[in-house]
């Protein structure tokens, strides 16, 4: 994604005339590498280079062309270009109280306040504590060849960035470009960003994972994750130290992103929750709050932006939904439009000021961006009324339900969750994905609202709507999941990138099971769930919390089974014929220890027929103090993780014999 910067100098050409002092006879981009400078707006270096739009001068000057008249004053401040990367520094960030003032009012001239541009400064880089020997160490993870680097960059670009909108492809190999073409001296190494290091990095982390085939060996892959992990780590590390060096840049916003997506590959959502937290304050700290045309932004940088956020905001919305902790913006405090249905990165400034906005019949690649950022509205306002810390009336669960509705009916055809038009696939590429990531984004938000009442009964049928829903919606989530997971290692890291991955609908489908083993429908939902198992086990990416999963889900359908058996031949003795009636069910402690090891080596349990049939109060194992179907009733309860397979077991056990 290519921003562009700011440019506070007048088109025509640089500012002359100082009245006191050394005179300069350089922009700011060839007086850091100690270049010539031909003195043109912008020079030649600049254009060679192709960072035409940092091309800038120092203050003193713009103050004397502002004086003449022929400088351009910005409502909200100045963005200063520091290293390529645009950030606000110093007094010039702007919280939402003097925001709102400087809306208003003319802003403040901000002098620039790089670190790495005064002669004390870069003797910092010197000194052990300062971000010289930082660069050193972590440029020391690279691979020495760039052939590999290219490689790893070209396969993330070419297989995920389109998909999820991470950066815009040639910016990105030209700032590389420049990277490596850099001179191996101190003022080079001095003058490396951090912030664009730590995005460097975690797209390497994900380069190596899509370069290596499942067909290779287990060495050959544990190889690529231990690589992998190594640019992860560099990268969370480079995020953590060069907002002390650098300040904030969009290219450390992007690096907490994609940090955030990398542990929602891997499954560990928990993490997911404090990255993407750190990832929204870098963001906040740089305005992205407020909304570009607020600040004076081209059209380009505030769509840019608007995406940026927006997949933060969904990001946050979503993951604390579904950790049941407290998200990071306050809408409030936000002043933010959603994107535009119009792609502006390939285009210049200028033109994008004359592109008028696609009819919403007609896809870009900012469509799905632009109808997330709704669903995560309604994702966050779930949270605040029928998660938060007082308990929600029934009819605020049925009215947020009627809101994921509305927002489905104004769908496009070609994203609409029931029988959508396919005919647009083949032209735009992107849409099978978006439209996944849509109908599992939507599917998660209504599986979460309508779970608390899953397993309440009402004689008066009362959660009927939270039953079908969570039925309905589980059902057809995992029949997305058993269409995506037979893809190839590309494939597989696209769809697991999506929010929709913090969630399992085959848990809720196997809870469901267990409680009605008899049901009409539970055959089908075991079949399916069985296939869903198989699938997962064949990935030879699959790592141990997604073993986990599948190993939660294996003893639901042991369970779910054995009874339903176990109903076949007491005949009469046992009734559970009717949906709405629930079996009786073995405790944890009704089979051996050996059988639980068999388990969580991936066997399956034998089940003891002395337990089936007993009643809640002399089960072996019963505790009165420990009744699950009341725990999971509590709004404030949220799954636990799928790797601590004992208290799985206990609460299914508990929520089957339970009426």
């Amino acid at each position: 994604m290519d921003v562009g910067g700011i440019n506070p100098v007048g088109p025509e050409s640089r500012p002359r005339g100082r009245k006191r002092g050394r005179k300069t006879t350089s922009c700011t981009q060839c007086h850091s590498r100690k270049q010539k400078c031909n003195q043109e707006q912008p020079c030649s270096r600049c254009i060679q280079r192709g960072v035409s739009h940092l091309c800038q001068w120092p203050e003193n000057d713009m103050e004397e062309e502002r004086e003449r008249g022929t400088g351009a004053e910005h409502a909200l401040g100045q963005l200063y270009i520091a290293r390529g990367a645009p950030s606000f520094f110093g007094n010039s960030y702007f919280g939402h109280q003097v925001a709102a003032r400087m809306i208003h009012e003319s802003a403040p001239d901000l002098p620039p306040m790089s670190m790495l541009s005064t002669k004390d400064s870069l003797q910092s880089f010197r000194n052990d504590s300062g971000p010289f020997s930082q660069v050193w160490d972590l440029l020391g993870l690279l691979p020495r060849n760039k052939i590999t680097v290219d490689r790893l960059i070209e396969r993330f670009l070419s297989e995920i960035n389109w998909a999820i909108d991470t950066v815009h492809p040639d910016t990105f190999r030209s700032q590389f470009a420049e990277f490596w073409g850099r001179k191996f001296g101190f003022d080079e190494i001095a003058g490396v960003d951090l912030r664009w290091l730590a995005l460097l990095f975690i797209i390497l982390a994900f380069g190596v994972l899509l370069e290596d085939p499942t067909t290779s060996s287990p060495e050959k892959r544990k190889e690529s994750e231990e690589a992998s992990l190594r640019f992860y780590w560099a990268s969370r590390r480079a995020i953590v130290i060069s907002p002390s060096f650098h300040g904030e840049s969009l290219d450390l916003v992007r690096a907490g992103l994609m940090v955030t997506r990398y542990l929602l590959y891997t499954r560990q959502i928990a993490e997911s929750w404090l990255t993407v937290s750190f990832a929204m304050r870098m963001a906040q700290a740089q305005g992205m709050h407020i909304d570009g045309e607020k600040w004076g932004l081209s059209r380009k940088a505030t769509e840019v932006r608007r995406r940026l956020w927006g997949n933060l905001y969904m990001l946050d919305k979503t993951i604390a939904l579904a950790l049941g902790r407290p998200y990071a913006i306050s809408d409030h405090m936000c002043l933010i439009k959603a994107p535009e249905n119009i792609w502006l990165d390939d285009l210049t400034d200028e033109q994008s000021s004359t592109i008028s906005v696609s009819p919403l019949k007609n896809p870009t690649r900012s469509t799905a961006m632009m109808l997330c950022t709704g669903l995560a509205k309604i994702a966050g306002e779930i949270q605040d009324r029928c998660f938060g810390l007082y308990p929600a009336s029934y009819e605020v669960v049925t009215e947020m339900d009627q809101k994921l509705l509305a927002w489905q009916k104004q769908l496009p055809a070609y994203f609409a969750l029931s029988d959508p038009d396919f005919s647009l696939d083949e032209m735009h590429y992107y849409l099978p994905w978006h439209r996944l990531y849509l109908h599992s984004a939507f599917h998660f938000a209504r599986i979460t609202l309508h779970r608390p009442y899953l397993l309440r009964e009402s004689i008066t049928n009362r959660f009927r709507l939270s039953h079908e829903a969570c039925i309905a919606s589980a059902s057809s989530d995992l029949k997305i999941r058993l269409h995506s997971v037979k893809y190839g290692t590309a494939e597989n890291m696209r769809w697991t990138l999506g929010t929709h991955n913090m969630f399992n609908s085959a848990l809720i489908l196997g809870i469901i099971a267990v409680r009605r083993p008899n049901a009409p429908q539970t055959a089908v939902i075991l079949d399916d769930l069985q296939e869903y198992c198989e699938k997962l086990r064949e990935d030879a990416w699959l790592n141990e919390f997604g073993l986990a999963e599948v190993k939660v889900v294996e003893l639901c359908i042991a369970r779910a089974k054995g009874f339903a058996k176990a109903s076949d031949l007491s005949g009469d003795d046992v009734h559970l014929q009717s949906v709405d009636v629930m079996p009786h069910m073995m405790s944890r402690d009704s089979y051996s220890a050996g059988d639980r090891n068999a388990f969580a080596s991936g066997g399956e349990p034998t089940l003891d027929p002395s337990a089936i049939g007993a009643s809640p109060n002399n089960a072996p194992g019963y505790s009165p103090d420990m009744i699950w179907p009341a725990i999971w009733e509590d709004q404030n309860f949220a799954f636990p993780q799928a790797t601590d397979l004992e208290t799985w077991e206990q609460m299914i056990s508990e929520i089957a014999y339970h009426d």
